[in-house]
């Protein structure tokens, strides 16, 4: 978030996030919920988070979308369980590059198979909308980044984009999409869909 927030430093903060994935990857549902992920792309419309990869394909990219998502949500969940009970929520909502919080939307999409993963390993899953949208983009070297690199070494560029070259890209997406009649960055269709093709 733009204001001050506290948090537990980043080397505390990646030596339980790799419990926590450790937890997450021998997890017997696991496998059940990265197809139930991988399948999701289908279901919903997202304009902005996906195609802002280079090249992107809903299948080949599912996989690495897929790692980098449960990583992002270890990381989220450590300082979850590092946090002050009356600061938890905002201090663990995290930014994060938007390809990577798309797949974490089609994540918590998978309700009660989270919800039985949690139980089983005593944690909680952070992701509240409403104060995602006051935290700064994510960007290389913030607390986000700090905390990967030490729990899992270094980013996969592909999905870890930048603030600045996420907008460069989304303006480039602005402008093609404009041409159909898709605008306000996907919030607003005005597509003739009675029209013949």
């Amino acid at each position: 978030m733009n204001e001050s927030i506290n948090r537990p430093t980043p080397e505390r903060v990646a030596e339980r996030t790799r419990e926590i994935h450790t937890a997450l990857m021998g997890d017997p549902e696991i496998g059940r919920l990265e197809k139930a992920v991988s399948q999701y792309s289908s279901d919903w419309d997202d304009f902005y988070g996906y195609p802002i990869i280079t090249d992107y394909d809903a299948v080949a990219d599912a996989g690495g979308l897929f790692t980098e998502a449960i990583r992002a949500m270890a990381i989220k969940s450590a300082v979850w369980d590092l946090t002050d009970a009356n600061e938890r929520e905002r201090t663990a909502e995290l930014p994060l590059p938007v390809p990577v919080d798309t797949m974490t939307h089609a994540m918590m999409a998978q309700f009660s198979l989270l919800t039985r993963m949690m139980a089983r390993h005593g944690i909680q899953f952070v992701h509240m909308t409403d104060m995602e949208h006051g935290n700064a983009a994510w960007d290389h070297g913030d607390y986000t980044h700090q905390v990967y690199k030490a729990a899992f070494g270094n980013l996969n560029p592909r999905y870890w984009i930048g603030a600045d070259e996420t907008e460069r890209r989304r303006r480039v997406l602005d402008t093609v999409y404009a041409g159909i009649g898709v605008t306000e960055r996907g919030k607003r269709v005005s597509i003739p869909l009675g029209a013949a093709a």
